[in-house]
């Protein structure tokens, strides 16, 4: 392959938001890491790229990364759908209370499993106290 392509790639790697910006010249390959911080916008990407990415200089080496095998349209499509809905929370005050509803959520099943018990118990105490009088007789 002897075009000129590049690509920006952003993750959330645990801590910040990270874009991955690739360059492929031929056989050159280089790639950059640029650290963003809290996640960007659409916008602030778009604005990014437009006025930084002429200015970034990719450490080119020989080689490349192998072209992927050609992939059928239909999966693609899906697999860009599946990773677009795997979006968790975006921030740590986001995570934080993600785990705080899920704590309160096992909580009142908890609470829950434990009212059933005691009412069926309870139950179970007035048939037999409703059999005990049936069989006295009263």
């Amino acid at each position: 392959m002897t075009g000129t392509s590049s690509t920006l790639t952003v993750y959330f790697d645990g801590q910040f938001w990270v874009g991955l910006m690739e360059h492929v010249d031929g056989s050159h390959y280089g790639c950059v890491r640029q650290v963003f911080g809290a996640e960007p916008s659409a916008e602030e990407l778009h604005r990014f790229v437009l006025a930084r990415w002429s200015s970034i200089r990719f450490p080119m080496g020989e080689g490349r990364p192998q072209d992927p095998l050609p992939t059928n349209p239909k999966r693609r499509q899906r697999e860009v759908a599946r990773t677009l809905g795997d979006r968790g929370p975006s921030t740590k005050a986001q995570e934080a209370l993600a785990r705080q509803r899920e704590a309160c959520a096992r909580e009142r099943k908890g609470r829950e499993r434990d009212r059933k018990a005691v009412d069926a118990e309870a139950r179970y105490e007035l048939r037999k106290e409703r059999r005990k009088r049936r069989h006295r007789g009263r």
